[in-house]
């Protein structure tokens, strides 16, 4: 175990000191209802790029609200989009350039969805700290304003510049974000080193890990329209081609019941395994028992810890969402509905590309269509993409973290990928050129975007301590490793 730097013992032991103080700024940032998709909430999204603002300026950081335009709606109507804040911190020459990324919009949260109490008013019970935005990403997001803050007060030398990138609407596409990011490559982001995102979680409950790679996504909407309203099945039944009928002889060509892609060339670009990456993947500390308890799930696809961890990260994978049309609610009805629209996407992986895929998959639903012989319309459309994301995890990028994580948990990490999307990764990634990771402080069972979500004081308050021991030593590496 290594020593522990004294530096960092008199910031972790203000950090402590201070617990209550940063709980109570994250309870301020939760009662704010940052909804970004809900536009009567976009008032409420750009006070907390506001509140963030104040607290970065008390911080003497250098900061900007930046107006990245308006959002428009399928009705016409447009609505300011929230500003994105850049800010910087320090400007040696000599010290390494840490960019650090977080978002402040939530996801819509209401009492009769389920929770237990007022979403927006953190609310801590048995060492959890429950509230929308809790972990996703408000907890993680200020916490960065923590460990600026314990710097500041202790006298203790920032040992790396800090630029600052916070949006809110990630939750919403992160509409604006990438145009602002491009036109300031060669000027803000200029002469970042290296970036940092803690927007994710632990595998687990108890050890902590850091990202490496992030699946990318294609949504597709497949639309079959029958007549041109909606018929009643005792009248009309027997006479047509339903649209119905053929959506779901579509969508079951898609994916056998074992998880397998039935697209054809669908897993030629997928990366082939390396005797390395192999070797990871059997070191990571995952409890396969626990995993299928939390999802309920009589079986899953896979027995061996290895095989369950590359489906979910490191190949792709199909889901239907849900079928647009007739009728769902309960109850009897009799409708033959007009149109139809199912919905499916498929996580990516590298090196996958989007367009091809797209490619892949609309030649597949045409091949399929044109076997079904129905005398019906057919539509498809890709609804948003972005690609696969994946860092160099043995970059000495990843390996500062690493020290910084066994100062705080005195354990070795997990180098983990994740089965989701983040977009705005590879975004930095492209723009700015240098190696990115992800340091997650929240723990698998936060429950992000889910009722009740929570932060463990404990992840927090230590997350923080990690997250001031990573400046520490990512400073340690000087201009010369990025």
């Amino acid at each position: 175990m290594p020593t522990r730097p004294s530096v960092l013992n008199v910031l972790f032991d203000y950090i402590e000191e201070n617990k209550n103080k940063f709980i109570n700024k994250l309870k301020i940032a939760v009662s704010i209802p940052s909804v970004s998709c809900d536009q009567a909430h976009r008032k409420d999204v750009i006070k907390m790029m506001t509140w963030m603002m104040d607290q970065l300026t008390a911080l003497n950081v250098t900061a900007e609200l930046h107006d990245i335009g308006l959002q428009e709606f399928s009705n016409g109507t447009t609505l300011k989009l929230p500003p994105v804040i850049l800010g910087s911190l320090g400007n040696d020459h000599e010290k390494p350039t840490v960019c650090v990324y977080g978002h402040l919009d939530v996801q819509p949260a209401a009492l009769s969805d389920g929770w237990n109490t007022d979403p927006f008013e953190l609310v801590i019970k048995d060492g959890k700290m429950y509230g929308r935005g809790s972990t996703d990403d408000k907890g993680p997001a200020i916490s960065w304003l923590h460990v600026v803050e314990a710097f500041k007060n202790t006298n203790s030398e920032l040992p790396v510049n800090l630029k600052f990138c916070f949006e809110g609407m990630e939750e919403s596409g992160s509409e604006g974000l990438d145009k602002l990011l491009i036109s300031r490559k060669d000027t803000f982001f200029k002469d970042v080193d290296y970036v940092c995102i803690s927007d994710n979680y632990w595998l687990g409950t108890s050890k902590p890990c850091i990202t490496y790679g992030l699946r990318g996504l294609c949504y597709f909407f497949v639309e079959v329209t029958c007549a041109s309203k909606d018929l009643h099945s005792g009248i009309y039944g027997g006479t047509i081609n339903e649209a119905m009928s053929d959506l779901i002889a579509l969508l079951n060509t898609l994916l056998d019941k074992d998880g397998e892609i039935l697209i054809p060339g669908i897993m030629e670009d997928v990366e082939i395994i390396s005797p390395e990456e192999q070797k990871m993947y059997s070191n990571i500390d995952f409890d396969i028992d626990a995993y299928k308890n939390e999802l309920g799930s009589p079986q899953l696809l896979h027995d061996k810890k290895e095989d369950l961890l590359m489906a979910r990260w490191r190949y792709p994978s199909l889901s239907i969402h849900g079928i647009e049309g007739g009728f769902s609610e309960p109850g009897s009805k009799t409708v033959i509905p007009r149109k139809v629209i199912g919905k499916f996407s498929i996580r990516l992986v590298p090196y996958q590309k989007p367009d091809k895929v797209e490619n892949i998959v609309r030649d597949h639903l045409i091949k399929q269509w044109k076997l079904r012989g129905s005398s019906n319309s057919l539509k498809i459309t890709m609804n948003g993409s972005s690609p696969a994301w994946k860092s160099n995890p043995l970059h000495p990028h990843y390996t500062a973290a690493a020290k910084a994580i066994k100062y705080v948990y005195k354990t070795d990490p997990d180098l983990t990928r994740e089965g989701g999307s983040i977009p705005v990764a590879i975004t930095f990634q492209d723009i700015i050129e240098k190696n990115v990771l992800l340091l997650p402080m929240g723990s698998c069972d936060d429950g992000a975007h889910s009722q009740n979500e929570k932060l463990n004081i404990n992840n927090y308050i230590e997350g923080t301590k990690m997250m001031t021991a990573y400046l520490y030593e990512v400073g340690l590496l000087g201009k010369n490793n990025h």
